[in-house]
């Protein structure tokens, strides 16, 4: 084998032809012999490494089994070592000729780094004090034509980690640890809406009209019915009508479609969690939103205080509350209660270099102001209350205050993490909001609301005063796994074409 390494795959690539033909060639052999693994279709596992670990005092001694990829190979004439790797982490097993056979020992030998294996064998100690397995028997179960990453760099191109996943989660164990830890944080939300007297439901991804967000949908032609149609941008409408129909507290996790641009922060396709609770308001969201972000901390990562980046974010304390136009004023210096109209917003504005579009009216720069000069600054727990009407079609008006909505976001290191209000139950109210926004559709707005004529036909029914709120799930993992970028949170993130 060459030694000559390059950044990707550590050989030059005649030796990785080579290498591979080597693998196809064994594996032709195996299957002359009538040895061919993919003809196995099971093999009975009784434990996992990390258990055989734990239990060590119980397992001395006892016959096992257990199956993972070979992940490396010492040779040591009659007697040899192998290291493989399962869902729960590493053991290495000590496989001799004289324990497993000659004929079979032999075979062991022509293993790859990469084969994936079952063994059977008494657990113990060696001399260096590893526990282990001494093999009384090896079995291929599926043979590796591929080679991986070499050992001592792993794999480090993160392109090729996000669109080889199947690789990354066997050379990097940090990599698995956070999707095992994904898969606890959205079992521990369950849990604990289930124990709020929450109902679990599913509502259609493909929608006629894709309503309860400010974005971009992706659309799509349904062939049997011969009509356009959208993939959602939001769960609300449809968890609303189902309000409407007396499900008093429901949720859903499920996946949104957005058409717009990737960032460490945006992936077109992520995992949003709404849910809708009748007879509350916005802060009954508040209150419910600190409580369950604490749980699911205090549960999956046994602290309130998680680590993120170089600063730690304490779960555990009260979540500041403040209005939006307390925090421009407290981070841009600027009093939006003192500002009088559109023309006097553009104004200032244009003094502090905010760009802003002509439609947009003075609740519209108040927004862009608190995107521009607070946002960053919101890194521990922060509820910022009561947003412009102008960006918040579906929610109720404040009544002391009705420019203003009763609507919040929860922002954690610089980032939103959820977005709730009292829910707009007004029908009247209500289509004179779409009509606004098909107004500002018609100005060139992309991201606005059309009318939906069966939900306004629900609100005419009648919805009971809801409190309702969308959570990021792939930001709150971010945090809870100190991850930088929503791709690594993600199992298989939105990548362009090789093609392309």
């Amino acid at each position: 084998m060459a030694e000559v390494q390059n950044q990707d795959n550590g050989l030059k690539v005649q030796d990785i032809n080579q290498l591979l033909k080597v693998r196809r060639e064994k594996l032709a052999a195996l299957q002359e012999n009538g040895k061919d693994p993919f003809q196995i279709t099971k093999f009975d596992v009784t434990h996992h490494s990390q258990e055989i670990k734990d239990q060590y005092a119980d397992l001395e001694g006892k016959n096992v089994t257990v199956a993972g990829r070979v992940m490396s190979k010492r040779i040591m004439g009659k007697a040899s070592f192998c290291n493989v790797q399962d869902l729960q982490g590493n053991i290495q097993s000590y496989v001799a000729r004289d324990s497993i056979g000659e004929e079979a020992y032999a075979d062991f030998k022509k293993y790859d780094v990469g084969d994936i294996v079952g063994i059977e064998g008494e657990v113990f100690t060696t001399k260096t004090g590893e526990i282990s397995i001494h093999a009384t028997k090896v079995t291929l179960l599926s043979k590796s034509l591929q080679i991986l990453p070499e050992k001592y760099h792993g794999l480090v191109n993160t392109d090729i980690r996000y669109r080889q996943r199947y690789t990354d989660l066997i050379m990097n164990e940090e990599v698995k640890k956070t999707f095992v830890m994904r898969s606890k944080i959205i079992s521990s939300i369950r849990r604990y809406l289930d124990g709020q007297g929450f109902l679990e439901v599913e509502t259609p991804m493909l929608v006629s009209n894709a309503g309860g967000a400010a974005a971009r949908p992706f659309e799509t032609h349904y062939n049997a019915l011969d009509e356009d149609v959208k993939l959602r941008i939001s769960l609300e409408l449809y968890l609303k009508r189902l309000i409407v129909g007396g499900l008093e507290r429901v949720y859903e996790i499920g996946r949104v479609f957005r058409n717009e641009g990737l960032d460490a922060r945006h992936n077109p396709e992520f995992t949003l969690m709404e849910l809708y609770q009748a007879y509350t308001d916005y802060y009954g969201m508040m209150d419910l939103t600190e409580n369950m972000f604490r749980h699911v901390a205090k549960e999956v990562c046994g602290t309130t205080v998680v680590p993120y980046g170089d600063v730690e974010i304490d779960l555990g304390k009260p979540f500041e509350r403040m209005t939006m136009v307390e925090a421009v004023k407290k981070y841009a210096g600027v009093d939006f209660d003192q500002i009088k109209d559109t023309a006097e917003a553009k104004k200032l504005a244009d003094e502090k270099e905010v760009h802003y579009e002509a439609r947009h009216k003075k609740g519209d720069i108040l927004n862009l102001f608190f995107e521009e000069f607070v946002e960053a600054h919101l890194v521990q727990p922060t509820f910022i209350m009561d947003h412009p009407i102008e960006v918040s079609p579906l929610t109720k008006k404040k009544p002391d205050k009705p420019e203003y909505v009763e609507r919040f976001e929860l922002f954690i290191t610089g980032r939103e993490m959820c977005n709730a209000y009292s829910e707009l139950n007004d029908p009247i109210d209500q289509r004179e909001r779409f009509k606004a926004q098909e107004e500002a559709l018609a100005a060139g707005d992309e991201e606005a609301n059309t009318t939906d004529e069966d939900f306004l036909n629900a609100l005419e029914i009648g919805m009971p005063p809801t409190g309702g709120i969308g959570y990021g799930i792939d930001r709150l993992v971010m945090l809870l796994t100190n991850s930088p970028a929503i791709r690594d949170v993600l199992l298989f993130p939105t990548m362009k074409s090789l093609d392309k």
